[in-house]
């Protein structure tokens, strides 16, 4: 009936603070909602939510889930619902909705990505070690490397400078390998 489901879902990272605000304001707008029941049941699910937010001091690892409102179930009896859980992996989703259903949308991508990729980024500067799993991303490790550039100076020097630049560049493959095996393999 109406609009009085909320489905908020709160990203590991997000602050309370932000989304007790964004709340505030929703409640503002909801006031100018013009039918009574919708307005009260809106209004009423809002501070349901706030009231759940007020238990948390941060958003947990995995990120908040927060489902609240009026269902009718079978028997044809109007039943209030509020839910709130912390996902089992990472959630990279912000989402607040009032809507006619809950949207668990987000939840079940979360079980259908499972796989995890391993990614190695390097050039010049440095390297960067990561995972993808779904929409999620790690940073795993990374590393600065400081390889001497060519120059045109060293006369009777240029060929062992070249080899010197040669010897860096290979013993930093030769760690971003040994980073590789460590993080990915072993």
């Amino acid at each position: 009936n109406g609009t009085s489901m909320i489905s908020l879902i709160i990203p590991p990272k997000d602050q309370i603070s932000r989304v007790s605000k964004m709340l505030a304001d929703e409640f503002g707008t909801a006031s100018n909602i013009k039918s009574r029941v919708n307005r009260l049941s809106v209004l009423g699910a809002i501070t349901s939510v706030q009231h759940r937010l007020k238990l948390y001091t941060k958003v947990p690892p995995n990120g908040l889930v927060i489902y609240c409102g009026t269902i009718v179930t079978e028997e044809g009896k109007e039943k209030k619902v509020n839910i709130d859980f912390e996902p089992f992996k990472p959630i990279n989703t912000s989402l607040y909705l009032c809507d006619n259903k809950f949207h668990t949308e987000a939840l079940t991508a979360l079980l259908a990505d499972d796989n995890k990729f391993g990614f190695i980024v390097m050039d010049g500067n440095g390297a960067l070690f990561g995972t993808l799993q779904g929409n999620t991303r790690e940073v795993l490790h990374k590393f600065t490397v400081d390889l001497p550039k060519k120059h045109g100076r060293g006369g009777q020097s240029a060929l062992r400078f070249a080899r010197l630049r040669m010897e860096k560049r290979h013993n930093y493959v030769r760690k971003v390998a040994e980073v590789a095996t460590q993080l990915f393999i072993t």
